[in-house]
């Protein structure tokens, strides 16, 4: 007898679920969310396991690393296309509905399977994650700065020279009041500015130690940031069928709606990781910019003219996302072309 399991797992709980082969309910269960507990519930029925699904969420990838070393064939699977097939089902949305919803289309084979990080592409995610928190609480002081002056009639001018805490201060000038309000989030900023350089200066030296950001970085645009992103986040360039399956994943191919007659593409879907679309978005940027007119700036070039900026840089991004992985899977620098000649980046 071949059985199908499912695991509906929560921060303290997970309900269990298998079935059979016809789809009856062999066992249903509630334990602790911990890879230890999940086995002992599952450990008679481990000969007989063909699949156990298991959602995508903050703890998947822990679980999914414990249980396989206990030997369960675990899958992780797509929550939000679990979501979409489990909606036709129960009625009553309940922690043991999902973990039997989930089980059905292990059984069926009715999932969508993602792809599960190594620990070493986890912690550089972990690492920009953190970074680009603090950027994010850099330009909330930034902009509350800005607010609180303008709301007393001043503002920051860049013409009084310094950086932004000093002329944050010259524009403050005999204000007490403004002055005793903005020294503790101009140090606040200062302490948050450093931590940002610190983190800067770890992945400059990480990207720096790596073969394979060594070698993305000698595409046009592609810094240090850019190239240690893509190496943590794509993990595995092998298991993209096409390179240009890249550019889906990051979210930078147009949407498509089709509906009888009416069919057409729209913005880009926005799926996948936004800050990595960020990053590839700000290479495409520096590679519009000032340097030798290549066939790739050239492209670019002549997509500005024709559709925008704004537009040329998301396809451009698009590209070098492209490129790159096709350069990390060939194991070959950048080689710029210029009216048909190769030369070196």
């Amino acid at each position: 007898m071949t059985y199908y399991g499912a695991l509906d797992s929560s921060l303290e709980t997970t309900a269990i679920c298998l079935l059979d082969e016809r789809g009856r309910i062999v066992k249903e269960a509630v334990c602790a969310s911990s890879p230890a507990a999940i086995f002992e519930a599952l450990e008679g029925f481990l000969p007989e396991l063909a699949r156990v699904g298991l959602e995508t969420g903050p703890q998947s990838a822990w679980l999914y690393e414990g249980l396989r070393v206990e030997g369960l064939p675990v899958v992780v699977i797509d929550a939000v296309h679990a979501s979409a097939m489990l909606k036709g089902g129960f009625r009553n949305k309940t922690d043991r509905n999902d973990a039997r919803g989930l089980a059905d289309m292990m059984r069926v084979n009715k999932y969508r399977p993602v792809w599960v990080k190594s620990q070493a592409g986890r912690q550089g995610r972990a690492l920009l994650a953190a970074r680009e928190q603090l950027v994010k609480t850099r330009t909330a002081l930034t902009n509350c700065l800005r607010g609180l002056l303008r709301g007393a009639g001043l503002e920051a001018e860049a013409a009084s020279g310094g950086d932004f805490a000093a002329r944050v201060r010259a524009a403050a000038g005999a204000e007490r009041a403004l002055r005793v309000i903005v020294e503790p989030l101009l140090a606040t900023l200062a302490t948050v500015e450093r931590q940002v350089a610190r983190y800067d200066l770890w992945i400059k030296q990480l990207a720096g130690r790596d073969e394979v950001c060594r070698l993305l970085m000698t595409c046009p645009g592609v810094g240090p940031q850019t190239a240690f992103g893509f190496r943590v986040t794509i993990d595995d360039p092998q298991r993209f069928r096409r390179a240009r399956d890249v550019g889906a994943y990051f979210g930078l191919t147009p949407r498509r709606h089709q509906s009888g007659a009416l069919d057409y593409s729209g913005r880009i879907s926005r799926m996948g990781d936004a800050a990595m679309r960020r990053l590839l978005y700000m290479a495409a940027l520096n590679c519009q910019g000032d340097g030798p007119r290549d066939s790739l700036r050239a492209w670019a070039l002549n997509l500005t003219k024709r559709r925008g900026g704004m537009r040329a840089r998301v396809a451009l991004a698009r590209k070098l996302a492209v490129i790159l992985h096709r350069m990390w899977l060939d194991r070959t620098p950048y080689r710029a072309t210029v009216r048909g000649a190769a030369k070196a980046a």
